[in-house]
Formats: C-alpha cells, structure tokens, sequence
C-alpha cells in the first residue's frame, strides 16, 4: 500500500466523528450513527484506490451504504485494499453522552483482513510488552500473571478491562479473586482494546465478548502497535454455526494475529467522537470545530497522533441537519 494512503484516511474518521458528535448526548442512536456512515462513506469517494467493504453495515440488502462488498475509492490505478469499517463505535455512548466513542477503520492489502461474521467472539488483548505470553484458553489468572510478569508489576496493580454484561460474571469473578482490578466499559470494546497498548491509559489487559467484526479492527490495530490479539467466534444459533463451517473456520478454534489480518501491512486509524483516555472528542468552537486522531500502519510502525482545526463555514456539510 502507498504510505499515503494512512494521511488520507484520517479525513475519512475525521469526517464522522464531526457528524456524529452533533448527536451527542441526544438520546438518538440511530441518528448519530446514520450521520457518521454518511459522512464517511462521502468522504471515502476522495481517496484514491480500490477498496472493497470486507466489514461494514451489514450485507447489500441490510445496509444503504458502507455495506459488505461496496466498492470504495475513485482511483483506478490505486491500490486494491480490503476496508473494516465501524463509522461510530459507541453509537449508546454518543446518545448518552458518556465517553470513549470513537470512529474507526482498517485497511489491508486485498484478500488480507478476515471477514469476520455478526456473531460474538471471545476476545483476549495485550500491548506490546505483554505479546507472546496470553493464552486465550488459559485460565483468567494464569494470563493475569503472565501481563504482570511482563509488565514488570504486582497482580494488584494489573488493570483489567471488559464489557460491562452478565455474560462475564464468570471472568469478573476470577480476575477479583486474583487481586486484580477491573475498569468496566459499558460499549466500545475496540477502543478498550487499543488502550492496552498505550501505558497512559492505565489498562493492562482485556478480556470478554464483544462483536466479530470489531474484533478484527481491533487486531488491526495492534498489530500496527505491535500488542497481541486473539477471539475465538462463539456463534449463537445453527445459522451461525453454518456460516463458520462455509468460511472454513472451526467453532471454537482459536483466531491468532495472522488469521485476522494477514501480512505486514495494514493501516488503522480513528478519532474521538467523545473523550476518552486516548482521545479528545470532538469540540465545536463556533465556526470551527477541532478534532483528535490516531493513524498508525503496521509496516513501519508509525503511530501519529493529530490535532485537526476544521472550518465550519467552509465545510458545511458537517453540520447536522435538525
């Protein structure tokens, strides 16, 4: 892929965290979520290559746009990348006004990212520190002590993180019960996940279930950071036991870095659309707005954290329309 491409999707992420951020504490979901697909999907017909939707909104017939096979970019000589996109990610968040909503993408040269199912996956996730020493089927405190160990720090300073549902009772109960602490998250388990890999946000390991496809963007993203993911899929019904056994993936198998994103090259970025503990949120100033970002690629290893100052006069369509 060209090194330019990662400066050219941050205006992709930008475009939809300003969109959605209008919504902002308004108790409407599907509003801000719509405003953030919108404005990404419009903002994607800039950049120049071929880009195929592998992860999106849903199949052709249950999404408008952003949809799994859409083709995006205008540039027929540009690279052929498949796309991950999760245009708001915390679309609760952003209608409640809490924190850590961020719009977010992946890219990887063609064929290269795995096209992961709606369904649940388990998911274990560490920073660069702590790779190689997780074991996804190990039990909860033998990982505990594994990221302690690497982290050089007591079992009691180590900072779980999860969703916050009835379905991880199990692991709460194990991480307490090792000493450990917890910061619960109530949506967003991608950020969640980024976060582990970055020693100021204070979160050392994540745990639980949360969606596929936002699984393999996590990966993504640290596999650019060089952290560690792995998920197993955990369907839920025979429909989705079928749709394993068409992908070829084994129930229950377990999915490591080079199985969601193969190669050494891929591209993540995202930007606060809420504050969180990476990333400002969006902040309107009057006639301009200002944003946070981080785009990162794997093949290098660069991680660039940018400051945008937008013109809202001179980019009127990222107003929201009441």
């Amino acid at each position: 892929m060209k090194r330019s491409l990662s400066m050219e999707v941050v205006r992709v992420t930008e475009a939809a965290a300003i969109a959605s951020a209008r919504w902002m504490g308004r108790g409407l979901k599907m509003e801000a979520d719509d405003a953030a697909t919108t404005a990404m999907r419009q903002v994607f017909d800039s950049i120049p290559m071929q880009g195929t939707v592998v992860i999106g909104e849903g199949e052709m017939d249950e999404a408008p746009m952003l949809y799994i096979g859409e083709q995006l970019g205008h540039d027929e000589n540009g690279p052929h990348v498949d796309i991950a996109v999760d245009p708001l990610e915390g679309t609760n968040i952003v209608a409640a006004g809490s924190g850590n909503a961020l719009t977010v993408l992946a890219i990887a040269d063609r064929g290269n990212l795995l096209h992961a199912p709606d369904m649940y996956m388990e998911k274990i996730a560490v920073g660069p520190e702590a790779a190689g020493k997780i074991d996804i089927n190990a039990p909860v405190i033998d990982n505990l002590r594994a990221v302690a160990k690497a982290k050089n720090k007591d079992i009691e300073d180590v900072v779980a993180t999860l969703l916050n549902r009835d379905r991880h009772q199990h692991i709460v109960d194990q991480i307490r019960d090792a000493g450990a602490r917890i910061k619960f998250i109530s949506d967003g388990d991608v950020a969640a996940a980024i976060n582990t890999a970055f020693d100021e946000t204070g979160v050392d390991i994540l745990f639980g279930m949360g969606g596929a496809p936002e699984g393999v963007i996590a990966a993504v993203a640290l596999k650019c950071l060089g952290g560690e993911f792995q998920g197993k899929l955990i369907p839920s019904n025979d429909e989705e036991i079928e749709r394993c056994k068409k992908m070829g993936i084994e129930v229950n198998k377990v999915l490591y870095m080079d199985d969601l994103v193969k190669g050494d090259d891929a591209i993540f970025a995202a930007t606060g659309v809420t504050d969180g503990e990476l990333l400002k949120g969006v902040q309107f100033k009057g006639g301009h707005c200002t944003t946070e970002s981080v785009v990162m690629r794997a093949k290098s290893g660069t991680v660039r954290f940018i400051e945008g100052r937008h013109s809202l006069t001179k980019k009127p369509n990222l107003f929201m329309e009441y």
